[in-house]
């Protein structure tokens, strides 16, 4: 009589979903982990902090190039900067123009990561102290609970 050998080859539905399994847990790990909505979150947050460098520094050199004078229209209180100097809607009491800036001291104005082309404003604010002249250019954080603020 002839024995029956069976071979075993490839894996039994089983092994194949008890696998299956494993890699969709190790994979949420790494995703919770990561945290990418966190990172880029981040991300916005470190570009904030350059775009308000970069204004403050171009209004200190403004002021350099002109005797100490700052541009005129900064407030004394904190308002929104203006995307475009004829943005419509950006008026006085809404928005600082800073075109006078665009040109020499910068390419453009910054804007916020999250600005809208429909937005009239950067998302970022300026303001200059009346008593010391010191100018704060500030960005509202995503990630961070400390304001992302510049004074010099």
């Amino acid at each position: 009589m002839k024995s029956i050998s069976h071979s075993r080859r490839g894996f039994t539905l089983i092994e194949l979903l008890l696998v299956i399994g494993i890699i969709a847990i190790l994979a949420s790990i790494v995703i919770i982990a990561i945290n990418p909505t966190r990172q880029l979150g981040s991300a916005r947050d470190a570009q904030r902090r350059s775009d308000v460098n970069t204004i403050l520094n171009a209004v200190y050199q403004y002021a350099i190039d002109n005797n100490g004078a700052m541009p005129d229209t900064i407030p004394a209180t904190a308002l929104a900067i203006c995307k475009y100097p004829t943005a419509a809607g950006c008026t006085a009491t809404v928005g600082v123009d800073l075109s006078s800036l665009v040109g020499n001291y910068l390419v453009n104005i910054p804007s916020d990561p999250q600005a809208t082309a429909t937005d009239v404003t950067t998302l970022y604010t300026i303001s200059k102290d009346a008593t010391t002249n010191r100018i704060t250019v500030a960005a509202t954080p995503e990630v961070s609970t400390t304001p992302i603020s510049v004074t010099r």
